[in-house]
């Protein structure tokens, strides 16, 4: 009895420690992920200043970073204000266009002629540059909002529509036929398990289709409009202003960001079961 009693002892001493290694590595592993991406940054950030005060590139060409943040400084105001239009535009256009994806998406899961009817045209839809279509948008509705959000809903529409669809035809068939066997209506189906299968493939869709909902409202705002970070890029280029054409740049790719950090925050909620299989 005591042989096995220490036995045992050991093996739970051997168990803790390799759980203890475990989660230094772990740990080590997150500070990595996190110090390397941040050292690059500065060492771009450090190069790019001394390329321009070592005069290897002209200032008029090229403001210092430091430049571009003493021009956050100087028009704070006025890019929030010409941020919260370009928000506005691109949370619509995105919300509709992740509404129209996903009927589309059910609609050519459910029916194969709609499917195979237009497939093709969502897939040749995305060949035609966004720049093109912008003036057409303002031609036919306009210099006011409307414009923009429906060209953010034709930039966002297609990633959700294609990874949905992926996600439906994923599914194991052995499980559909499962569920038919216990008397499921196709409803139930859908929702217990085609949903859950694309749920994944539909978030990174969602991800990459926010993204481009700043990138298309701000392409839009170029060709015309009143307000928005486009609009806002086209006064100071005109002005030579290149510090603040480099600081809403990098206020374009931060709001871009923060959308796909909402994105992230929902699927969490969305989709408990992958912080179980993290842990």
């Amino acid at each position: 009895m005591p042989s096995e009693q220490s036995t045992m002892s050991a093996q739970g001493d051997m168990a803790t420690e390799a759980t203890e290694a475990s989660r230094r590595a772990a740990s080590r592993q997150k500070r990595r992920r996190m110090v390397i991406p941040l050292v690059t940054v500065a060492a771009i950030l450090v190069a790019w200043q001394l390329l321009v005060v070592l005069g290897i590139v002209p200032n008029f060409l090229l403001p210092t970073p430091t430049q571009v943040v003493a021009a956050f400084g100087t028009d704070a105001a006025l890019m929030a204000s010409h941020s919260v239009a370009t928000l506005t535009e691109a949370a619509l256009g995105l919300v509709l266009g992740c509404a129209l994806g996903f009927v589309f998406a059910v609609t050519m899961d459910r029916f194969e002629g709609f499917y195979l009817a237009f497939n093709p045209l969502i897939t040749i839809s995305q060949t035609i540059p966004t720049v093109a279509i912008a003036p057409i948008m303002v031609l036919w509705f306009g210099y006011g909002l409307l414009p923009k959000v429906v060209l953010v809903i034709l930039t966002t529409f297609f990633p959700v529509t294609v990874s949905l669809v992926s996600g439906f035809k994923s599914v194991d068939p052995d499980m559909i036929d499962l569920m038919r066997t216990m008397k499921a209506t196709p409803w139930q189906i859908f929702w217990q398990v085609k949903i859950p299968a694309a749920a994944d493939q539909f978030f990174s869709g969602l991800r990459i289709s926010a993204t481009y909902a700043i990138v298309g409202a701000v392409v839009a705002e170029w060709l015309g409009g009143f307000s928005g970070l486009g609009v806002y890029m086209t006064r100071v280029r005109k002005s030579f202003s290149y510090d603040k054409m480099f600081a809403v740049i990098v206020l374009i790719s931060a709001l871009s960001l923060a959308l796909m950090g909402v994105v992230d925050a929902i699927q969490r909620i969305c989709m408990p079961w992958k912080r179980a299989e993290r842990k």
